[in-house]
């Protein structure tokens, strides 16, 4: 563009009266911040519904490993990449494969990024982890990425399994957040939200499931 140009309208723009802007109206409060427990939980589920995910209710640990093996059972999983996380470690995974007749894979398993990417990529049929918060608002999950909780595990298997405590669920995104960077001095590398599968319309504007992630996501609760 010419300067003149340029200059011309700038200055135009200089001399054009400005108008007050209006205030923005107060939004009444969320709904979901008036739900209790098993509210939150049924409408986190009600929504992942909507997102073609998959959620099952259980009462204990114990339950969930038998939820577990029966998921396992329908997905045909021979091969599975597990979190170490303080919701999967309890569960110990590696003794309830070996009763499973599954090769359960560990990040600590591995000598060096490459093996353990080309495994979570090429080799494991689906990745199991827990998560840190269930958002009632959208059926959404929150996953905080560190040593245990290793980014590839919930993003590269085509199967996405996920146990979440029932004490975990909060109403809505703001809640997960202000948790999470309260603390400005043990701030995450990375924290992810999950709804439902990976999902793309990039193409034709035709919805694709796994193009970026899971094409399945299936959530156990426990409690």
């Amino acid at each position: 563009m010419p300067h003149d140009a340029r200059d011309e309208i700038l200055s135009r723009l200089k001399r054009t009266p400005r108008k007050d802007v209006p205030a923005r109206r107060e939004l009444p409060p969320l709904n979901e911040l008036s739900l209790d427990r098993e509210g939150m939980i049924k409408k986190f589920s009600d929504q992942l519904w909507l997102q073609t995910g998959v959620v099952h209710r259980v009462a204990d640990a114990k339950a969930a490993l038998e939820k577990l093996s029966e998921v396992a059972r329908e997905e045909k999983l021979e091969k599975v990449m597990v979190a170490t996380d303080s919701v999967i470690a309890p569960l110990d995974l590696p003794a309830w494969g070996a009763a499973e007749g599954i090769t359960i894979f560990r990040v600590r398993d591995f000598m060096n990024r490459n093996a353990f990417k080309h495994a979570v990529f090429n080799e494991v049929q689906a990745g199991i982890t827990g998560a840190d918060f269930a958002v009632a608002e959208t059926g959404t999950l929150g996953l905080i990425h560190d040593k245990d909780q290793a980014r590839l595990i919930s993003l590269a298997p085509i199967l996405h399994i996920v146990i979440v405590p029932a004490d975990r669920f909060v109403a809505v995104y703001e809640q997960a957040i202000e948790e999470v960077f309260a603390d400005t001095d043990r701030l995450p590398s990375q924290f992810c939200f999950i709804t439902g599968p990976s999902m793309t319309a990039d193409i034709q504007a035709t919805p694709f499931k796994g193009m970026h992630g899971p094409r399945r996501l299936i959530v156990i609760i426990i409690g």
